[in-house]
């Protein structure tokens, strides 16, 4: 399912961010096809900077609450594979194990930072990075869908260097180029797409060009666009505002009900299974 949302030029493909099982569930709900298991959105949600500060290991078992939400194909921000080829590879098989469908490694220097916070940017050296790449696909093969995230527009290398890199990570044996842009506008992202001409699919992530019409994307025939962090930075907006509002009104309306709440996690399955398999003598004793 994911391979043929961010791997095909023919339509326009959706995926939400989700940084657990309830954002997973409610994205599903709302009609996505697939969704996008964010680093900084996972870190947050944790009390964690965006800097490599949550543990791997606490990452892996929210992808796996997050895949077990839903139906819905997983594709994971693998970060930087950590290092190199071996933790890179070791990381993709246990993502594989959680049944994530796909990985997305970006060629930048580790520890990483988030690209938005700071100037002092690095980028990983092509060639060990496409080793790491290559790593990955030789471990799990057609299981995992890798996406390469290209850094170069990021900092501040340009659209020739940004091609440069996708030529080399795609013959490392990416499925899927991840290009990204800090611009205002959908520019830098149009111009990589037009000298890359297709080579192979390519998603982007417009955070900082959100007010570009999703036409502009078809047009370039961009394979699929992430909404990387909205639902993170959703729930925190709504979250200061019903706070606001307690403090200041006393007033506790706007909110979800918890009706809204156990039809969405499917209560309703559960009360059928307790009727199936929890006798009533069994109560009364």
């Amino acid at each position: 399912m994911l391979r043929k949302q961010v791997c095909s030029n023919s339509e326009l493909s959706f995926l939400m961010e989700a940084h657990d099982g309830l954002s997973a569930a409610i994205a599903e709900r709302a009609g996505f096809k697939g969704l996008w298991a964010s680093r900084l959105s996972i870190a947050c949600s944790l009390g964690y900077g965006d800097a490599n500060e949550a543990s791997w290991s606490r990452l892996v078992g929210i992808v796996e609450r997050i895949v077990g939400s839903t139906e819905l194909p997983v594709l994971v921000d693998g970060d930087g594979g950590f290092c190199n080829f071996d933790n890179a590879r070791f990381r993709a098989r246990k993502l594989c194990q959680r049944g994530a469908a796909g990985v997305a490694l970006e060629d930048s220097y580790f520890p990483t930072m988030n690209s938005f916070v700071g100037e002092r940017h690095r980028l990983a050296d092509i060639d060990e990075f496409s080793g790491r790449l290559r790593a990955v696909k030789d471990t799990v093969a057609d299981d995992l869908v890798l996406v390469a995230r290209v850094e170069a527009l990021t900092t501040g290398h340009g659209v020739d260097e940004a091609v440069l890199r996708a030529h080399a990570y795609a013959e490392a044996g990416a499925d899927a180029i991840f290009i990204r842009s800090l611009k205002s506008t959908a520019e830098e992202i149009l111009s990589f797409s037009s000298a890359w001409q297709n080579r192979s699919p390519v998603i982007i992530v417009p955070t900082k060009y959100c007010r570009t019409p999703l036409s502009t994307y078809r047009n370039a025939r961009i394979s699929a666009v992430i909404w990387a962090n909205h639902s993170m930075l959703a729930a925190m907006a709504a979250m200061q505002q019903f706070c606001g509002r307690v403090i200041t009104e006393g007033t506790n309306s706007n909110i979800a009900v918890f009706d809204e709440l156990f039809e969405l996690l499917m209560y309703d399955e559960l009360a059928r299974a307790e009727a199936c398999n929890l006798p009533l003598a069994g109560l009364e004793r």
